[in-house]
């Protein structure tokens, strides 16, 4: 009998010890997007038998996998108008590794004077260039660890930027966003990325029209009402803010930013001469107010360049409701409001901002918890 009870008891353990296993496979799997090995398995198995998911979640967040492939490949659609992860590593994606991995405030992403790269000495990496992005191809090229091997410098320093605004001022931002047009593309992918809002979802032909530039036609096809019901209602808000990028091209291959003169391009196309003609860099939010005040901007209305256009959407609410939106997408691979009510946004909203001041490591195990 007492055989009995102990093959009964062993066969017991045995189960829940498999299901331990299979959940911290999945766990692990689905952050990392590689299978875990067995040290892992039954690390990640022990703190699940013991309740501890948030800390099976947190040890597989730290694995190098997770910042080598899942982050870097997330991020990647960022840096260009196609939104592909199917492009080499880049500045702008190795910023945003570096800034997770070092648990600096999110927000910053948009403001600070920091850039990554490779830390110095890596057999085959050449030395950072302004004028191409031969560093990264070959850091990623010879899977190089980016948790192991990425270091934050002085942006500023290496570019002669003074005015840097974090990824909006990378390379790979210009060679994408500033390159050709007129730089209402850093608008707009700034907007998508950051705030998960493209134009045309704020669209609001209740704002003055003053700040919209002279290139844009006040009569499409003819008709005057084609301006002033459909193309002001993205322009006068978009034009009133791109003026942060005045200084700002890309050309020969680098971010060039010359203060005090506006890029020629800026107002180059004259459809409209009463238009708009931009002098300067300084911008406005004239969506502060109006249907669009609802994305909780807490930052001056008014400023001059791109670091102080970083801080506005930075600092606002809507910015942090998109990292929770996409952070659930990443984790869960789902959209955050298929599951949950607003109430449950703005909850994570919160959190992020003042438990996890910003941190986003913190908000990926928070949602990891919620989902896997």
């Amino acid at each position: 009998m007492k055989m009995t009870f102990f093959i009964a008891s062993l066969c017991i353990q045995s189960l829940a010890f498999a299901t331990l296993s299979k959940q911290s496979y999945k766990i692990y799997t689905r952050i990392n997007s590689v299978p875990p090995k067995k040290a892992e398995i039954s690390a990640m198995s022990s703190m699940l038998s013991q309740g501890d998911k948030r800390g099976a979640i947190e040890y597989a967040l730290e694995s190098k996998h997770f910042y080598n492939l899942r982050l870097k490949n997330w991020v990647k659609s960022w840096t260009n108008e196609d939104q592909t992860n199917r492009v080499p590593l880049n500045d702008y994606v190795a910023t945003v590794i570096g800034f997770v991995r070092d648990g600096v405030p999110f927000k910053r992403i948009l403001t600070a004077d920091t850039i990554y790269t490779a830390r110095d000495g890596l057999d085959g990496v050449p030395a950072y260039s302004i004028e191409n992005n031969n560093h990264y191809i070959e850091l990623e090229k010879r899977n190089y660890d980016l948790k192991a091997n990425l270091v934050p410098r002085t942006q500023s320093a290496l570019t002669g930027i003074m005015d840097t605004a974090g990824v909006i001022t990378t390379r790979a931002a210009g060679e994408a966003f500033f390159v050709d047009g007129t730089n209402r593309a850093m608008t707009r992918y700034t907007f998508m990325n950051f705030l998960c809002k493209d134009f045309e979802e704020l669209h609001d032909t209740n704002i003055p029209d003053f700040r919209v530039r002279r290139d844009v036609d006040r009569a499409p096809g003819g008709d005057s009402r084609t301006f002033k019901n459909k193309c002001v209602g993205c322009h006068a808000g978009q034009d009133a803010l791109g003026g942060a990028f005045a200084y700002f091209d890309f050309v020969d291959g680098k971010v060039t930013y010359t203060p005090g003169v506006v890029s020629e391009k800026i107002n180059k196309n004259n459809l409209f001469s009463p238009g708009h003609i931009v002098r300067d860099d300084s911008w406005m939010n004239l969506w502060a107010n109006g249907q669009n005040s609802s994305l909780g901007w807490r930052s001056n209305p008014t400023g001059n360049g791109a670091r102080s256009l970083g801080q506005l959407l930075g600092e606002s609410k809507q910015f942090s409701k998109c990292m929770v939106q996409k952070t659930y997408k990443l984790m869960c691979l789902n959209d955050f409001d298929s599951k949950y009510e607003e109430a449950d946004l703005n909850a994570l909203t919160t959190k992020f901002e003042n438990d996890f001041q910003y941190n986003m490591k913190d908000l990926f195990a928070e949602v990891a918890t919620l989902c896997l």
